[in-house]
C-alpha cells in the first residue's frame, strides 16, 4: 500500500471570510493526491489564532497563507520565526516584503530597464516623531522648491506613499495649488512625486500566484465591483506577454509569490506603476468573474509547494537579474526573454505544470463544479450581505450571480473544448 502523507495549510487572515471559505472547501474537495512517485498525500487546512509563542515551539503548518502580518506585527514575527527555525513555506515571506516595499520595487524595475515613469522621493511635510529630528533637520534637511521639483516631471503626475497601502494617501495632481494641497495633506507620510502616463490606452493589472498568471482590465475610477472588467484580448499578443513577463519578473525576483502588478499600456509601451501588493485583491466581490481563478492557482500552487516539499527562499539574489540588465549586447526584448527564464526557473514552471497534469488533473472539473453548488450561491449571499446594504442585496445578488453564471458557462465551453 502506497504511504500517506498528511499536510497542513494554514491561513492567517484579518477581515475577509470569502475567499477563505472557497479555499477550505475546495481543499477539503481535493481527495488523495497521488504524485508520480506513487506517494499519496492528503492536504488539510486551518485558520490560524494570534497568541503566545516560545520561540522553539514546533508549529504543525507545512504552509501559511498570510493576509494579515503586512500590518499586524505579532504574527509577522511569528511567521519569520516559523520560516527560519522550521521550514515553513510562506505566501508570502515578509521577509522582502518588510524591506523591499513599492520604492524599493521601482529602483529594481528601473535596473532591470522596465519602462517605470519618472519618480522623486521628496521629504516629509512633517516632522517624524523622533526626538533627534530637528538637530537633524537643522543641520542636514537642504531645502527644495516643491514646485520646480514638479515642474520638471510635468504635469499631471501622482503623488503616493513611498510604501503603498491600498490607495492610501494617492493623489492625482494637475497644478501647483493641488500639489501644495497634497503635500500639506501627507503629514508624516513619506511620499513619492511620479509622472502620470497621460493618455493612456489601458490600465492592466496582473495577479500572479506561483507560476499562474491572469491579467485582468482594470478600470480604477469604477466602484469596486466595476473595476475588473470581463475582457478578452484587450491586450496585443506581444504586449500581453509583456504585461506577464513584467508581473512574473517583480515576483521571482522578490520571492513575492502571491501579489499583484498594475501596469499602463500606451502606444504599445507598457508602463509598471504599482507592484508591491502584500495582500492582492482576492474578494469575490472584487474579482467575481475571475475569482474561480484565483482559487484554482492559489489551490495549485499551495498544493505543489508542500506536496513536493518545495524549499523557500526568503532572500533576494540580484545577481542574476542584473547580469541581463547591465548586458550591453540585449536589447529590451531580449531581456525580457532571459527575465521569463530566471523566472520560470525560480517558480519551477515546467515541473508545476507537469505536478498539476498528473496530480491534480481533476481541479479544473472540481473547481467548476463547486462554483455551480448551492454551497457556494449561500457563501456569495452571505459575503453580499456582509459587504452592501439591504436594500442594495437584490440587485448585488443578481449582478455578481450573473457574472458568475457567465464564467460557468465560458468554462464549460473552454473544458468541452469549443
Amino acid at each position: 500500500m502506497a504511504p500517506k502523507t498528511d499536510h497542513l495549510i494554514g491561513l492567517l487572515l484579518g477581515a475577509e471570510d470569502d475567499w477563505p471559505t472557497a479555499f477550505e472547501a475546495l481543499a477539503r474537495r481535493l481527495g488523495v493526491i497521488r504524485t508520480a512517485d506513487g506517494a499519496d498525500h492528503r492536504v488539510t487546512t486551518e485558520r490560524l489564532s494570534i497568541e503566545p509563542f516560545n520561540l522553539r515551539d514546533r508549529p504543525r503548518q507545512d504552509l501559511v497563507i498570510d493576509r494579515l502580518a503586512h500590518w499586524y506585527y505579532h504574527p509577522r514575527e511569528w511567521l519569520k520565526k516559523v520560516s527560519l527555525m522550521d521550514d515553513v513555506y510562506l505566501l508570502n515571506s515578509p521577509f522582502t516584503f518588510q524591506s523591499m516595499e513599492k520604492h524599493s520595487a521601482y529602483c529594481a524595475l528601473m535596473r532591470l530597464g522596465m519602462h517605470v515613469p519618472d519618480t522623486v522621493l521628496v521629504p516629509y511635510k512633517n516632522p517624524v516623531d523622533n526626538a533627534r529630528w530637528a538637530y537633524t533637520s537643522r543641520r542636514y534637511n537642504k531645502q527644495f522648491d516643491l514646485a520646480a521639483i514638479a515642474d520638471e516631471l510635468g504635469y499631471p503626475m501622482f503623488m503616493k506613499p513611498f510604501d503603498g497601502g491600498a490607495w492610501r494617501g494617492v493623489s492625482m495632481i494637475k497644478d501647483r495649488e493641488a500639489l501644495h494641497q497634497a503635500y500639506d495633506d501627507s503629514g508624516e507620510m513619506l511620499m513619492h512625486l511620479q509622472k502620470a502616463v497621460d493618455g493612456f490606452e489601458v490600465f492592466a493589472r496582473s495577479l500572479t500566484i506561483g507560476p499562474e498568471t491572469m491579467t485582468m482590465k482594470f478600470q480604477p475610477d469604477e466602484p469596486m465591483h466595476n473595476r475588473y472588467a470581463v475582457a478578452h484580448g484587450f491586450l496585443a499578443e506581444e504586449t500581453g506577454r509583456e504585461v506577464v513577463t513584467i508581473a512574473q519578473t517583480v515576483n521571482a525576483f522578490f520571492r513575492w509569490e502571491f501579489n499583484s502588478c498594475e501596469m499602463l499600456v500606451k502606444d504599445g509601451g507598457v508602463y509598471p506603476i504599482d507592484y508591491a501588493n502584500a495582500c492582492p485583491d482576492v474578494a469575490v466581490t472584487s474579482l467575481h468573474y475571475y475569482f474561480p481563478w484565483a482559487m484554482k492557482a492559489l489551490l495549485r500552487w499551495s498544493v505543489f509547494c508542500t506536496v513536493t516539499g518545495r524549499r523557500a527562499r526568503t532572500q533576494v539574489d540580484t545577481d542574476p537579474w542584473f547580469a541581463v540588465a547591465d548586458d550591453e549586447s540585449l536589447d529590451y526584448r531580449d531581456k525580457l526573454t532571459a527575465y521569463q527564464g530566471l523566472a520560470d526557473e525560480h517558480f519551477d514552471s515546467e515541473r508545476y505544470w507537469e505536478f498539476c497534469a498528473t496530480s491534480l488533473p481533476h481541479v479544473d472539473e472540481m473547481v467548476h463544479e463547486w462554483i455551480g453548488s448551492d454551497e457556494f450561491r449561500k457563501m456569495l449571499q452571505t459575503t453580499i450581505h456582509q459587504t452592501y446594504p439591504t436594500h442594495e442585496w437584490e440587485k448585488f445578488e443578481g449582478h455578481f450571480g450573473g457574472l458568475l453564471q457567465l464564467w460557468l458557462t465560458d468554462e464549460q465551453h473552454r473544458l468541452s473544448g469549443a
